[in-house]
């Protein structure tokens, strides 16, 4: 069969993207087709339009989003063509070390292929242009009409559901609740704070929530988004200045349980570990570019008992937690309207990206032209 055409946002190099046509090869096994609905455009898209972290050129961008399945290849059981699917950008491949140990989240072969190489998992493209391999982004390029995914990297949801929007339960959500829901699994009447109220940070506070925190602290630069963390749970709620260590150090005496720092920023880090109780954790969920190093005096960080821990994309299983935060949006226990704030067609990727670096809005969501369309054949 012949490759389809596709509009796609490719990055060339740091800073230059374009919107282009470009082929797209059938699903080979253990892989599905899907025509997008929607695509986030999320912090982690700025790294990569800055050139923060190493990647292959040319490369399809996006890693958050939803649509249909078009196209099922040969050995994929679990899904069938029409299939409403929410996209995860770790795709276990459910057979290494770490997945055989309940750490999906951490795949060997993700990392090796996905993540790292810009492949899917037989080490090839399924992008192509004028015969030249184009890369995929963390085996998913949702800036894309269409994409070609690992079936694992695929979750089915309820059909009912607002699938535009669901697209943020791939990564703003996923990352935000499961970071405090599995990451720190903190306990029922845990204090918290959460430095950042961007879309993962407003997405921590939901899971904080649901976890039944007694404090749920908040901060940002931004009063609209403090105003909106107040109505998704926040406790209380301070504007970021140069006096807010002091200000929380003296407002809450003893610390907090566990700190959330979504902004990505050793500054914000190193005051998140300033603010921890005894026996507390600081969770990095916020991503910082590459060769970034945070200073720890260990000699403190022993005689608290306290952690610091790492949260990639919140610790989930896809297929377990993704559904349980599709179930959590359907029932109102999770809202996500508030969270996006523009939909933009796929062409303004640029001014998306704008947007982002200038700190405004929340979520965008990339609309393709065949959004709107039947999935087609």
């Amino acid at each position: 069969m012949a490759a389809r055409l596709t509009q796609a946002i490719v990055i060339e190099e740091p800073r230059r993207i374009r919107l282009i046509e470009i082929e797209l090869d059938d699903p080979g096994p253990g892989e599905v087709e899907v025509q997008i609905v929607s695509a986030g455009v999320c912090g982690s898209d700025l790294h990569v339009f800055r050139g923060d972290w190493e990647l292959h050129y040319p490369m399809v961008m996006g890693h958050e989003g939803a649509g249909y399945v078009t196209k099922v290849g040969p050995g994929v059981q679990n899904l069938a063509i029409g299939d409403a699917v929410v996209l995860s950008w770790n795709a276990p491949c459910r057979q290494c070390r770490m997945c055989r140990s309940a750490k999906p989240y951490a795949c060997e072969l993700a990392a090796a292929y996905l993540d790292e190489g810009g492949f899917l998992f037989d080490g090839t493209t399924r992008f192509h242009n004028d015969g030249k391999p184009v890369h995929h982004y963390l085996g998913v390029s949702s800036w894309s009409e269409f994409v070609v995914v690992p079936a694992t990297g695929a979750i089915k949801v309820c059909a009912e559901i607002n699938l535009a929007h669901a697209a943020l339960a791939g990564c703003a959500l996923a990352t935000g609740i499961g970071a405090v829901r599995n990451t720190a699994a903190i306990p029922a009447g845990s204090r918290v704070l959460i430095i950042g109220c961007g879309g993962v940070g407003l997405s921590c506070v939901q899971g904080a929530r649901m976890s039944k925190a007694e404090i749920i602290v908040t901060t940002d630069k931004d009063p609209p988004r403090l105003e909106l963390a107040r109505q998704l749970g926040a406790t209380s709620t301070h504007e970021t200045d140069n006096e807010i260590l002091n200000q929380l150090a003296v407002h809450y005496p003893g610390g907090f349980d566990a700190v959330f720092d979504a902004v990505g920023s050793i500054n914000t880090m190193e005051m998140g570990l300033k603010l921890l109780a005894p026996a507390g954790s600081l969770v990095i969920v916020g991503l910082t570019p590459v060769g970034s190093r945070l200073m720890v005096d260990p000699l403190a960080l022993a005689m608290a008992n306290q952690r610091i821990l790492g949260s990639n994309y919140g610790s989930i299983d896809p297929a377990v937690d993704i559904p349980v935060i599709i179930d959590a949006i359907a029932n109102g226990v999770v809202d996500v309207v508030p969270l996006v704030s523009a939909e933009l067609p796929l062409g303004e990727a640029a001014l998306a990206l704008e947007n982002l670096a200038k700190g405004m809005g929340l979520r965008q969501l990339l609309i393709p032209t065949t959004a709107n369309a039947s999935p087609a054949p």
